[in-house]
């Protein structure tokens, strides 16, 4: 049972994929291979790289998309070759931006306050 294909993901305009390994494998090594550009105290590349390195172990662990699936626990193999090429995508975004460094200008003080101060009314 274990080479048999799914005739089906049962997600519209998702189609199963003929090579999940693989297509897996070269995704995950790209992002890694992205992630490797920015500086190893980022909070995104340490974070990112722990997730797809957990990620990549299952793969290489698994001869099966079932196993593959309950492993890593967030949707099909399809899904997950979304995801992966999503956050290629955002990783190298990332470089471009590069949040990791100094802010420009100092942020306002109530720049993380939620809801924003209501102007008073004395003020108005």
């Amino acid at each position: 049972m274990a080479g048999a294909l799914k005739k089906t993901t049962g997600l519209t305009g998702l189609a199963v994929s003929k090579t999940p390994h693989h297509t897996l494998g070269v995704l995950y090594g790209k992002i890694l291979r992205t992630l490797q550009k920015m500086p190893q105290d980022a909070a995104y590349r340490k974070y990112t790289e722990e997730i797809i390195n957990e990620r990549a172990q299952v793969l290489k662990q698994n001869d099966t998309v079932e196993g593959i699936e309950r492993q890593i626990c967030c949707g099909q193999v399809e899904e997950l070759i979304v995801q992966a090429e999503n956050e290629l995508i955002l990783a190298r975004k990332m470089l471009t931006w590069k949040p990791w460094e100094p802010l420009m200008k100092e942020a306002p003080p109530t720049q993380w306050t939620w809801p924003p101060a209501q102007p008073s009314k004395s003020t108005q």
